[in-house]
């Protein structure tokens, strides 16, 4: 391998990019935008595929797709439409840049992640064994679910939350007992064989334990063979990226790897330096120094907490979305909720106020998976309008919660693409429309993930965001 690989991260909600900065995040999968991808200068990109808000059978679906599409963009890519070599496609990135990351891409030099929680929820083994058929083989698959900047670690293969300076095996916190993907072990070999229902059993599991990535890990790598299933210990950045180090020795010798992980060992392969713009310093993104918008679709405990916090701040105005009303299927209902929000949001706007436009924050049960994916659905549709519907010229967009956060991205704003500027906050992207965007061109906007910070968090960005409207004030 004479180039470094590219790192193709296929991201079951928007939010894995929450360590990295400078890259593409693509909503669309097609041929022609996944080239975009491999022909732009940042060693990573992200397709945002949105599969963890799915059905399984739809999320092996869609990951069949990416992957096919993925096999196609990659050998042709650089060649115009009668075969031939052609280096200058779309005028992304020069020339030399381009030839060599596509020529990496043809040799199939890339890394290929499945990104997904921290906390262990999301489509496993589904997506990987998709992969795995359409992109293998691969010598193994790891889980790498260590997500440092969210209090994520693993020890002995024991994965831990750590909730006011306590490690705490993930499986005794709420998220273990999500009403979709509930489990059992914090234990990540009976994790995956509970998840795999014993095809893969907990004693077959590869562990690369704190002191075996420590003493160097590439001979053990270069051993491993048929898809081997292994789980990989994290308690500090410089752990995966010693751990890196070795995969990519592995991998300039042939080694082909699949990866199942959180967003730690992105920051150890991508191996990016430091974001252009401070975190501290983004309110310069914020368009004209105006007021924002905040929509919060995460329901999680953590959220709410942190939605308490904001809604004392000065400048905000809360705008509850009461979702309760669409359970019934009440003809119109939805679109008179959506009169009613957009309408107390005007006037939080006009009044010089940041709108907080949340979900209604009462847990309601369901008779089925399906039938609760099916109302998610629902409710994302409302707020994606509300999000169509806010005022034009609005400074700012956070969005809290990972799949509110893809559907603003892929339907509300309808993007295919969009530029990662960084982390405003540790796990905490920002990225920003295009300046050619039909209804908010320029438009900062905030990628917060429902299960990531403490209670101060979502009220510190919006601080940090409205630095330059409380200065000028002032």
């Amino acid at each position: 391998m004479t180039n470094k690989p590219k790192i193709i991260v296929l991201d079951d909600d928007p939010t894995g990019s929450q360590t990295v900065h400078s890259c593409l995040l693509l909503t669309r999968w097609d041929v022609d935008t996944l080239r975009l991808g491999l022909q732009d200068d940042s060693p990573i990109f992200f397709v945002l595929t949105n599969t963890r808000s799915l059905p399984p059978e739809k999320a092996a679906s869609i990951t069949k797709e990416v992957c096919q599409n993925l096999k196609q963009a990659m050998s042709g890519v650089g060649k115009d439409e009668e075969g031939q070599e052609d280096t200058v496609t779309r005028g992304h990135g020069d020339a030399g840049n381009f030839s060599s990351s596509l020529q990496a891409a043809k040799k199939g030099e890339v890394l290929i992640v499945s990104r997904s929680d921290s906390t262990l929820r999301g489509h496993y083994p589904v997506e990987t064994d998709v992969i795995a058929q359409e992109l293998g083989p691969f010598d193994a698959h790891f889980l790498i679910p260590a997500f440092f900047e969210g209090g994520r670690i693993t020890r002995d293969s024991i994965h831990y939350l750590i909730i006011d300076g306590v490690p705490t095996p993930v499986h005794e916190t709420e998220f273990a007992r999500d009403s979709v993907f509930s489990y059992h072990y914090s234990y990540l070999p009976k994790y995956v064989e509970e998840k795999t229902q014993g095809r893969i059993t907990a004693d077959s599991v590869e562990r690369f334990l704190l002191s075996d990535i420590r003493a160097g890990s590439l001979e053990r790598l270069l051993q491993l063979t048929h898809n081997q299933c292994a789980v990989v210990d994290g308690e500090t950045q410089a752990d995966l990226n010693r751990f890196a180090q070795d995969v990519l020795a592995a991998a300039s010798q042939g080694k082909r790897f699949l990866f199942r992980s959180a967003a730690s060992i992105l920051t150890a392969l991508a191996a990016l330096p430091p974001q252009p713009i401070a975190a501290e310093n983004m309110s310069q993104y914020v368009r004209g120094g105006k007021p924002g918008a905040v929509i919060v679709g995460s329901h999680v405990k953590k959220t709410t907490q942190q939605l308490e916090v904001l809604l004392q701040q000065e400048g905000t105005k809360g705008v509850e979305v009461n979702v309760t009303r669409l359970v019934d299927d009440v003809a119109n209902e939805s679109d008179t909720l959506l009169a009613e929000v957009l309408d107390d949001v005007r006037t939080a706007h006009n009044a010089g106020k940041t709108p907080v436009i949340y979900t209604s924050r009462q847990e309601l049960t369901f008779k089925d998976v399906k039938t609760r994916l099916q109302f998610g659905l629902k409710v994302s549709g409302l707020l994606m309008d509300i999000l169509r519907g806010l005022p034009s010229d609005i400074g700012f967009l956070i969005s809290k919660g990972g799949i509110t956060s893809n559907d603003a991205l892929s339907t509300g704003l309808a993007l295919t693409s969009a530029r990662l500027l960084g982390q405003i906050l540790a796990g905490c992207s920002m990225v920003i429309t295009p300046s050619d965007h039909p209804q908010f061109p320029n438009l900062p906007v905030v990628l917060f993930p429902g299960n990531v910070g403490d209670a101060d968090a979502l009220a510190i960005i919006y601080k940090r965001l409205s630095r330059q409207i409380q200065g000028e004030d002032s």
